[in-house]
């Protein structure tokens, strides 16, 4: 409970219908100008899958992932985490071109996440990825997709705010990029957190780029699976959020890993032997495309652009009956 923040005299701008109905409106306008803009197919995912396919993704790798045995078929299905493997092996199954891509609703369980403002044991993202080509590979390309998310991310809050005019979110288009290593040399005696409110309090809009290996104090500025994005071509966007008063992480992202950068992340991150998995195997032997991907927070999109105070007053979850009876004392109302 002590980590959960309170804005001072909250109250929500919009009633719960008019919530659920706007909640629609930046979904429905969301998906469709990411779509346009990166070229993006949507198509449908999995909600589960074998542990034996080693596609089930292992985030900051110390969570434990639902699982569960099944009548007809041997061995254990997982609850996916996310699908950045999955979306990879799809593009090639379906047979994408450089410059085409798809997305997905995608919907996990992470039964060890806290929660808070931010955070539920629920994750609803757009999860998206795009063929791309060998040249592709480079941060101005990176770079340039980023942009055309925010651009998104900004059409989608004038249309919303045309709707319901009481809503008052800003959206810098301008994107301040970082990379952790520089953030570190800014704010050294600060927390990988408190070097991002800081720097994203100043800008608005920052990618926040390389993540996954270790900085010159010795370590990481967050975990980052080793196998599907490239750490020194990913990121995170991060927007201020007015309300709760600190930097909201919207999307993980990045140009995924190819031969190269695969055998070395596993060697570090102490795992080679993930290089006789399926997935793996088809990007060592360039059987998968190269790829560029991410996931955008449904919810936290959501409750950045209503701005609202918890991420339960966007989606149904479960919550703690302490931190319920918090929240109701502060008016914020948790589905």
């Amino acid at each position: 409970m002590s980590t959960l923040i309170f804005p001072a005299d909250y109250r929500s701008s919009l009633s719960r219908r008019d919530t659920q109905r706007a909640i629609k409106l930046i979904k429905d306008t969301f998906q469709k100008k990411l779509g346009e803009t990166l070229r993006l197919d949507r198509i449908t995912a999995p909600l589960m899958v074998t542990r034996a396919s080693g596609i089930n993704d292992d985030l900051n790798g110390v969570e434990r992932k639902v699982h569960f045995t099944m009548k007809e078929i041997d061995g254990t299905a997982e609850v996916v985490q996310s699908l950045a493997k999955w979306k990879r092996m799809a593009l090639h199954n379906y047979d994408y071109a450089p410059g085409e891509g798809i997305y997905t609703d995608m919907n996990a369980i992470r039964r060890d996440d806290e929660c808070d403002n931010l955070h539920s044991l629920f994750v609803d993202q757009w999860d998206w990825e795009k063929v791309i080509t060998r040249a592709d590979r480079n941060l101005v390309y990176l770079q340039a997709t980023v942009r055309k998310i925010v651009s998104a991310l900004a059409q989608t809050n004038r249309a919303l705010r045309e709707a319901y005019p009481v809503l008052d979110t800003e959206i810098n288009e301008d994107v301040f990029f970082i990379t952790t290593q520089e953030l570190e040399d800014l704010y050294p005696d600060k927390s990988p957190k408190e070097r991002e409110n800081l720097i994203v309090k100043k800008h608005g809009t920052v990618f926040m780029m390389q993540i996954g290996g270790a900085l010159k104090s010795g370590a990481p500025h967050d975990g980052r699976a080793p196998d599907y994005d490239d750490w020194n071509l990913n990121g995170d966007i991060l927007i201020w959020d007015a309300t709760l008063g600190c930097a909201l992480e919207i999307s993980s992202m990045g140009i995924r890993v190819d031969a190269q950068s695969l055998r070395a992340q596993l060697a570090l991150a102490g795992v080679p032997e993930r290089e006789s998995f399926p997935f793996h195997q088809g990007i060592l032997s360039d059987t998968l495309p190269l790829t560029i991907g991410g996931g955008l927070g449904q919810s936290r999109i959501c409750m950045l652009l209503l701005g609202k105070a918890h991420i339960g007053e966007v989606q149904v979850a479960i919550w703690p009956e302490d931190m319920r009876r918090a929240c109701a004392a502060h008016g914020i109302f948790l589905l």
